[in-house]
């Protein structure tokens, strides 16, 4: 994968969290996987407990599986769980942060490191949304299950809505796209996003958004 000529450490992660506002609702697992060299190096998946008197929608249970009694009875305050994930990039000197359909994922990840002052880590990574990919290279349907069928993954990877599984199966899908297209370079730092409504959530300032249609034509990088 030629990503490895220009980054040292890539982090692939995945949030599930209580809905979908990225301000007012949060993150209740995190899990992510670190590669070096295309190896797997480290691993994360944590439960973070909600607030007191913050209630689960039933929604999100049948969902994922997380109930309200797991989360109180595995899971830690919000600001270990950000000083957990800032860990995965200490030491990186060149980091890459992945993860299918990034722009959701980015914004939970930023609003549960800013209160404790490590939203700086966020500005040294360059970032690499697998879902821009995958939608220049297949038709719709998009969603992470849909991929993993796309590319045969699934004797390996596991869609299972809890985040250290679609963090792995996100790494596996990158593996896959590699090696039927080594381009991946191409799109980091370039988010594809509905071409009518635009990048959902607030903006990164060094990421740059592009209409992205839902059936094939040009590759995205190239309408650049």
């Amino acid at each position: 994968m030629k990503l490895w000529e220009q980054f040292d450490r890539m982090v692939i992660f995945d949030t599930e969290t209580t809905g979908i506002d990225f301000v007012r609702d949060r993150i209740i697992e995190i899990g992510a996987v670190v590669l070096k060299s295309g190896t797997e190096t480290d691993e994360m998946d944590i439960f973070i407990r909600l607030p007191e008197g913050r209630r689960l929608d039933p929604f999100i249970t049948g969902l994922t599986g997380i109930t309200e009694e797991r989360l109180e009875a595995e899971g830690i305050e919000d600001e270990a769980a950000a000083r957990a994930f800032a860990g995965l990039l200490e030491g990186a000197e060149r980091p890459l942060i992945v993860a299918y359909n990034a722009q959701f994922d980015l914004n939970f990840l930023f609003y549960l490191l800013r209160p404790w002052g490590l939203a700086e880590v966020l500005k040294k990574p360059r970032f690499l949304d697998a879902l821009t990919v995958y939608r220049d290279r297949q038709d719709y349907p998009h969603k992470l299950e849909n991929a993993i069928a796309a590319y045969h993954l699934e004797d390996r990877a596991v869609n299972s809505h809890r985040a250290v599984d679609d963090a792995r199966a996100a790494a596996l899908l990158l593996e896959a796209m590699a090696e039927e297209r080594d381009d991946l370079e191409k799109y980091v730092d370039l988010f594809g996003v509905h071409p009518k409504y635009g990048a959902s959530g607030k903006k990164i300032s060094s990421v740059t958004y592009r209409p992205q249609p839902y059936e094939r034509r040009a590759p995205l990088y190239e309408l650049i």
